[in-house]
């Protein structure tokens, strides 16, 4: 086995505790967009269409149904804040891909990929002029992408993908926009990706969505779903023709799609703002999201203020499968993610992170979206991101909407939309392969990109995992 460049270069213990001394544990977006307030559901009413879940996927449906049908009642119930949990807390990134990259969508869906790329992209086209039309404040910069080559054996992956929107920058043309010792190589991505500040879309969304006219309802849990789609909350019931279930990560209230997902924590840092001769010590003029080429990635980003986001790298799996607020703090795996920070910015030492946080991705066995209805129709759901569904949520929204009012589209004659990933095994079996793939990932990394049996059957059977 190989050493990764994170430890060949890691930096000194010192560092790094200096810079983490000061972080808090609390998420940089949400304290950074204040929110509105809106009330607790009481009582016993009718709608046209009930959307549980206040994050993008719930937010997207209930403001595109009411501007499909302005004369519809559409009621939104969200059990905590709006945008607090995934939507409030990811990194930025807005990605045209609706399969969670090329290769991902390429082995699933191989013959209808170039149908997913053309409407990926549609779809962040549409995202970006509805910002544009409805004055949403969401910081959106569609700046694109560079995918990062930090071992020799990712600098080929990586010219293998050049092409008309993608072009391979050697180790000379990648450190001319951004500096780092570890960069070998890159894939500058200019129109598939875009950054926004996720709780400021969250809170427009929801802005946007009481304009036209939607009923917004917080601190209001839907505990089950009664006859037809009667939705039981603490202090009312709500009786909806239609209803969109936009819980993600939370458990199902469909009983089918209870071994569907599983939570997986992700973990981020966040700097203080970089001075103007930090900023020019590693370039980054062209503000493109970034991430590298491993198994357990990083990606990153700068802020409207030129603060760096550093997350991803250290993905986890807690046994049982559940969402707990203790999960989000994992000091072990902060010093981690700021120690691979230094390696990759040793010029920034002295830096220091003002937050850290965590949040649950809801991940699924194909690593992309899934989609269906239940009750004759009268419901539908969009779930299984896996953590690249800032974009995606819009789109299945859009799908939703669809199967919803029976409509054939083109969306729901995609095999991604009509067929489901395999099922996670249930306790104690879900934690062991879990956490075996896990390490054969990370053995990967260590065997310059060798995937090991078990990852080769698990690909076989398309049942996979990735950080």
């Amino acid at each position: 086995m190989t050493t990764t460049v994170f430890e060949r270069q890691a930096p000194q213990a010192a560092v790094v505790s200096h810079a983490l001394a000061p972080a808090r544990q609390a998420v940089f977006w949400i304290e950074d967009a204040p929110g509105d307030a809106y009330p607790r559901f009481r009582g016993d009413i009718q709608c046209d269409l009930a959307v549980v879940g206040g994050g993008y996927t719930g937010l997207w449906t209930a403001l595109l149904a009411k501007r499909e049908n302005p004369a519809a009642r559409v009621v939104l119930l969200e059990g905590r804040r709006i945008g607090w949990a995934a939507s409030g807390r990811n990194g930025g990134f807005c990605e045209a891909s609706l399969t969670h990259g090329d290769e991902n969508g390429r082995t699933r869906f191989g013959h209808e990929f170039d149908e997913l790329q053309r409407l990926g992209m549609a779809n962040l086209d549409e995202i970006e002029a509805t910002i544009a039309e409805l004055g949403l404040d969401a910081e959106f910069e569609r700046n694109g992408a560079i995918d990062l080559a930090t071992e020799p054996h990712q600098v080929e992956w990586l010219r293998e993908a050049d092409g008309e929107d993608a072009r391979f920058l050697d180790r000379e043309a990648v450190q001319a926009e951004v500096h780092s010792p570890t960069y070998l190589g890159g894939l500058l991505r200019t129109r598939d990706s875009a950054l926004v500040h996720p709780a400021k879309l969250a809170r427009a969304l929801a802005r946007a969505c009481e304009a036209a006219g939607v009923e917004l309802f917080e601190h209001s849990p839907v505990e089950g779903i009664g006859e037809g789609t009667t939705l039981y909350t603490p202090e009312g019931v709500v009786r909806s023709k239609r209803t969109a279930l936009a819980t993600n990560v939370f458990p199902s209230l469909l009983k089918r799609n209870r071994l569907a997902t599983v939570p997986v924590y992700d973990y981020v840092l966040m700097t203080e703002p970089l001075s103007p001769a930090q900023l020019a010590a590693i370039g980054w003029s062209g503000r493109q999201g970034l991430g590298d080429s491993a198994n357990q990635f990083h990606y990153y980003r700068l802020t409207r203020d030129n603060r760096i986001l550093f997350g991803g790298y250290d993905a986890v799996y807690h046994y049982g499968g559940r969402v707990r607020e203790r999960y989000e703090d994992r000091p072990a795996t902060f010093r981690t993610l700021a120690a691979h920070f230094f390696t990759t910015f040793p010029q920034l030492e002295g830096l220091t992170f003002t937050n850290r946080w965590a949040g649950a991705i809801d991940t699924c066995s194909r690593f992309c979206a899934f989609f269906g209805t239940a009750r004759g129709g009268t419901v539908a759901y969009a779930t299984g991101y896996t953590g690249l569904g800032v974009a995606a949520t819009h789109f299945g929204a859009q799908v939703m909407l669809d199967l919803l009012a029976g409509r054939e589209t083109e969306r729901t004659s995609l095999e991604m939309v009509r067929s489901r990933p395999l099922p996670f095994p249930p306790e104690p079996a879900a934690s062991v392969g879990i956490n075996l793939t896990r390490w054969s990932l990370d053995r990967a990394d260590h065997r310059e990109g060798r995937r090991n049996l078990f990852l080769r059957t698990l690909d076989a059977v398309g049942l996979g995992f990735d950080s």
